[in-house]
């Protein structure tokens, strides 16, 4: 049957009551919280600026003056994490976004639209998703530069297809349901079908394929910024930050350890709280 208003508004009352009792969930939840928060006022909880250099301090091991350590110019590491926390995760947020706007309105077209057309549409996607996203990026960093708005063209070029081969599969199976072929029966369109019945039924899919799209984004934009494909000095997203340290790893151990540590708990946040969402929005996980 179809959620009707209040039906829709129980059934993300029941899930959240869900998600709040899985351990793991709640403590990804947590653990990103405390980063968002970290991100927001980590850089000004000492007397260190993100571009502030110490060259007598150099390579400084973490102490009461700086808590991380200081890099190879003497910038304070705890400051410029918590500026790069705010690069690396707005980049996998806008990502994810990006991807679930153009996968949701493609899936649901091609689920709603004319076997053939649909067919053709889903073909064209599974060529894109064939290319090798690194070509495409340093092809995109070629002609328009490397910078933020690269990283995200590149990480969305192909990152919603995935997004976009769940929804349709989804709507496929929501669309068998009476409801909506008595819309049909009554004349209603198929993108009102689609607007008011069928994306209603699976935002739940929807919401957690976007939050576990996010980890992904993550990762991949701070792998590039390690191959120096990604934010250039003297930003620098956990990625760079990565990068510049593996070079120090043997004698300066704190400049690789730390930004490793932060993408490493970001990542396993996101894919706690998206595995809890999967588990509470899963009818089939409920009795």
């Amino acid at each position: 049957m179809q959620k009707g208003k209040r039906g829709i508004a129980t059934y993300y009352i029941e899930a959240g009551e869900e998600l709040v009792k899985n351990r793991m969930a709640l403590c990804g939840l947590i653990v990103l919280a405390a980063l968002f928060l970290m991100a927001l006022i980590g850089p000004h909880l000492n007397n260190h600026t993100y571009f502030d250099t110490h060259l007598s301090l150099k390579n400084h091991p973490p102490s009461r003056q700086f808590w991380f350590g200081t890099d190879e110019l003497g910038r304070d590491i705890f400051t410029r994490i918590w500026w790069g926390a705010r690069i690396s995760l707005f980049v996998g947020i806008c990502a994810a976004f990006i991807d679930m706007i153009v996968g949701v309105c493609y899936g649901g077209i091609a689920a709603m639209i004319h076997p053939k057309i649909e067919e053709f549409m889903m073909r064209c996607a599974d060529i894109l998703y064939s290319l090798p996203q690194l070509l495409l990026t340093i092809l995109l960093m070629v002609i328009m530069g490397s910078g933020i708005t690269t990283i995200l063209i590149a990480l969305t070029l192909t990152g919603w297809i995935n997004m976009a081969r769940i929804i349709r599969g989804q709507i496929l199976q929501v669309k068998q349901n009476e409801y909506v072929q008595a819309a049909q029966a009554l004349g209603a369109s198929q993108m009102r079908i689609l607007g008011r019945h069928l994306i209603p039924n699976v935002v739940g899919s929807i919401i957690t394929t976007a939050t576990l799209t996010i980890p992904s984004a993550i990762f991949m934009e701070a792998f590039l910024s390690f191959l120096g494909l990604g934010v250039q000095a003297p930003f620098a997203s956990w990625g760079t930050m990565a990068s510049d340290g593996l070079n120090a790893m043997r004698y300066y151990p704190w400049r690789l350890f730390f930004p490793a540590a932060f993408i490493s708990m970001a990542m396993l946040a996101f894919n706690m709280v998206g595995d809890g969402l999967r588990d509470a929005f899963d009818p089939r996980l409920k009795t």
